[in-house]
């Protein structure tokens, strides 16, 4: 149990990590917000179901409702994180700002 907890959560940091990095690499808004929001959806998910795990190895009835807390966290985040990109790319795409083409200079 113990190996895939920390199997799980060294996935979760790692899609962090890349996230992170897609945020600084990335050219303009669009491109920067779509690694944000696919890599720390899947990352904040891996983390709390390697939480949920870890607290079931003592297995008692307060701790599987508590890791069904987790569990529905977790999906409740899986849903939001998408709507909530969607929603400010939608903003953006109103308020006017222009997507990167391969015209334009990186900054």
């Amino acid at each position: 149990m113990n190996i895939l907890v920390s199997v799980l959560l060294f996935a979760g940091v790692f899609f962090f990590a890349i996230g992170t990095i897609g945020i600084l690499r990335f050219p303009d808004f669009y491109t920067r917000l779509h690694a944000a929001g696919k890599c720390d959806t899947l990352a904040a998910v891996l983390v709390l179901l390697a939480v949920a795990l870890f607290n079931l190895q003592d297995f008692s009835f307060g701790n599987l409702l508590v890791s069904l807390k987790i569990l529905a966290i977790g999906a409740f985040i899986s849903i939001t994180s998408p709507t909530a990109t969607h929603a400010l790319t939608k903003a953006a795409l109103v308020v006017g700002v222009e997507p990167w083409t391969k015209e334009q200079k990186l900054p």
